[in-house]
């Protein structure tokens, strides 16, 4: 099924669903659930808002209150495929 939504509309949805971590799908498909006038959903906190670009990518801006660590590109980039491969566990039913 194809939904034509507002511009404006998608874009929350886009952001609630970045905010939640879950698919746009099974966010849509909640509010469906709770129908016309179901219970609202509680706003986020302004520390976890989102923004989206125009492209619909989200931009993390960092809180200025907190102490940041930079890291390099390889340290990065190192991170990441450690992350990939504990995924790749979990879903292949191995220990990490």
């Amino acid at each position: 099924m194809t939904l034509d939504l507002p511009d404006h509309l998608m874009l929350q949805v886009k952001q609630r669903a970045l905010q939640q971590g879950r698919p746009i799908k099974e966010l849509v498909a909640d509010y469906i659930r709770q129908g016309p006038h179901g219970a609202a959903l509680p706003q986020p906190s302004k520390r976890e808002v989102l923004e989206v670009d125009a492209e619909g990518l989200p931009l993390f801006r960092p809180d200025p209150r907190l102490k940041r660590h930079p890291i390099d590109v390889a340290t990065a980039l190192r991170l990441e495929q450690e992350t990939l491969m504990q995924e790749d566990h979990q879903r292949a039913g191995l220990s990490a």
